[in-house]
């Protein structure tokens, strides 16, 4: 292979995991912010199914692709404020209620699906991709980072933006302090139980903005498998990003290189039986974690509930 052909090899690939890497971001960052606010919500992937659904139903309905992002942005709030009524208000073991809201995302979804469109359907115009002027224009680069829609330059935006709020800003350092040291911030007249809701129905929000993604910017369509284990992966990037924004986003990165580079594989016509490359982004996760797992600085609160009552 020349040298020409591997730049272009190389591009193509990192253009398909520029993409790939948009709904781990949202889903990424939003469990972040739940996380990072002591409560683990394992329902990301019915979450990112309801707004996969209710985004594509309104945009195949109504033509409206505008419609559809926004319908997705409301189902996954009140999905999150479903999620803290049970874990914050209730407190019940945030696991169980996690498994609990993703099969409830999961189930609705698919009942939805089959009462309302009832088989495969497509939509003809989703949302398009940008080229960038000038930008668009540099050789190699420009194709690579300049050629995507307008939620894959929100998703990028998103991580400086959730750094800022994060590190930056008031409300972020009641973030932090409530999903490390619940008790004190309570009596630093913090609101434990106000800030976690804020964050979960946050990371609840962007894990519909998540699924819409899937379904109307790349798939344009909706199907019962269409998340596919993306929200669960998206939890573990939380881990594997030390509870930081960049982070996080690295990790998306190169569970979406790995996800690319295994498409191309597949029609690159190699002889190899291809059903290896498709574990390989799964297994590297797993790898990765695996090796990863000291430094971990999670937030010391992290699926602990607050009662203020209680003194232990």
């Amino acid at each position: 292979m020349d040298i020409i052909n591997l730049f272009e090899l190389i591009s193509r690939i990192l253009i398909i995991s520029i993409s790939v890497s948009a709904p781990y971001i949202f889903a990424g960052i939003g469990e972040m912010f739940s996380q990072k606010s002591g409560v683990l919500n394992l329902g990301v992937e019915g979450i990112m199914m309801v707004g996969a659904f209710s985004a594509f139903y309104f945009t195949w309905a109504y033509n409206n692709v505008l419609l559809g992002i926004a319908v997705s942005l409301i189902v996954g709030a009140v999905m999150g404020l479903l999620m803290g009524f049970v874990s914050i208000t209730l407190k019940a073991k945030q696991g169980i209620s996690g498994i609990g809201i993703y099969m409830l995302g999961w189930g609705t979804a698919g009942t939805l699906f089959r009462l309302f469109i009832g088989g495969v359907e497509s939509i003809d115009k989703g949302v398009e991709n940008i080229d960038l002027p000038v930008l668009g224009r540099i050789p190699y680069l420009g194709r690579i980072f300049f050629s995507h829609n307008i939620l894959v330059y929100a998703a990028f935006l998103l991580v400086p933006l959730s750094w800022y709020l994060l590190y930056k800003t008031p409300w972020g350092l009641k973030v932090r302090a409530v999903g490390s040291t619940p008790r004190a911030a309570d009596t630093m007249g913090i609101s434990v139980n106000k800030i976690r809701y804020q964050c979960v129905i946050i990371g609840s929000t962007l894990a519909g903005l998540a699924g819409a993604y899937l379904s109307i910017a790349q798939a344009n369509m909706f199907t019962s498998d269409l998340i596919a284990g993306r929200g669960f992966i998206a939890v573990a990037l939380v881990y594997f990003g030390r509870w930081k924004p960049f982070g996080v986003l690295k990790g998306a990165l190169l569970f979406s290189t790995a996800n690319a580079f295994q498409r191309w594989f597949q029609i690159s016509g190699i002889n190899f039986p291809y059903e290896v490359t498709v574990i390989l982004p799964y297994l590297l996760i797993i790898v990765v974690l695996a090796f990863s797992h000291k430094g971990f600085a999670e937030p010391t609160a992290l699926t602990v509930p607050y009662d203020r009552e209680f003194k232990g």
